[in-house]
């Protein structure tokens, strides 16, 4: 009875340390097999066996950041979302609200973390995208620890793969009809200023020109304007911190100094 006692004790003391045991090990097996995908199939020439390998290759790097909110409730719950197969949802990184950065997959993966998207020319974000996902239910202010991770983790990510300044962008500016994340409390301009997507200069002495189009403006940006109002609603969540669909004189100015940052 007393050995049955202590190896249950020592069982649960195990389980603690390591709840997410399980889907680490199917993480390590799906690799393995995309692993031995890579070293068998490039060897064999489907069409007329006549495969000569290039010497000038490498793997697909990301491109663009994007940002998410977990609209969760815990840090927890969304660990226990992204390690359940039948979520069918992902994202390389996780920061909690005490800033813990839990990194969930390999950079040059591809995370199911943007669904249906666009920007600009790019209607497969996942493919040239890493997705970070930060603790918030949409409803609250990001902690400053949130944050101050999130400045090093895109610092390091910028410096890695060369991510251009305008491509940190959030998962409702790739997806407007669908998505309100990162939420109107999310500090972009703080992003911004430390070099992580572009911010809007003083607009006092701003005159528009007689051409000035929004709806252009915004597809030069990067936004899907087939749903204008949504398009309108995704940039005023991001630079003005509202979600009026419509602009006002002066807002029309922000949307034009924006607009030329991407040009």
């Amino acid at each position: 009875m007393k050995y049955t006692v202590c190896f249950f004790i020592i069982f649960c003391l195990s389980c603690a340390r390591k709840p997410y045991a399980s889907s680490n090990k199917l993480y390590k097996q799906q690799a393995k097999q995309y692993a031995d995908i890579i070293k068998k199939y490039p060897l064999t020439d489907s069409f007329n066996n006549q495969f000569i390998g290039t010497t000038n290759f490498n793997l697909r790097k990301p491109n663009f950041v994007i940002i998410h909110h977990t609209a969760q409730n815990s840090c927890a719950q969304t660990l226990t979302t992204f390690t359940t197969q039948s979520t069918q949802v992902s994202a390389h990184y996780v920061i909690c609200k005490d800033g813990t950065i839990h990194h969930m997959l390999n950079d040059y993966m591809r995370a199911w973390h943007a669904g249906v998207a666009r920007w600009g020319n790019d209607a497969d974000i996942n493919s040239s995208s890493i997705g970070i996902e930060l603790d918030n239910n949409g409803f609250e202010a990001f902690t400053d620890a949130q944050i101050n991770s999130l400045l090093k983790l895109l610092a390091a990510l910028k410096k890695q793969y060369n991510i251009p300044t305008a491509n940190f962008i959030g998962h409702a500016d790739i997806a407007p009809t669908r998505k309100n994340d990162p939420s109107i409390f999310f500090p972009w301009k703080t992003l911004a200023g430390n070099g992580f997507g572009f911010w809007y200069d003083d607009t006092t002495n701003v005159v528009l020109p007689s051409s000035f189009n929004a709806m252009q403006a915004l597809r030069i940006i990067g936004y899907d304007i087939q749903d204008t109002t949504a398009a309108i609603v995704a940039f005023k969540r991001h630079w003005l911190q509202d979600t009026i669909p419509a602009f006002d004189s002066e807002q029309y100015k922000v949307l034009f100094n924006v607009m030329k940052k991407y040009e």
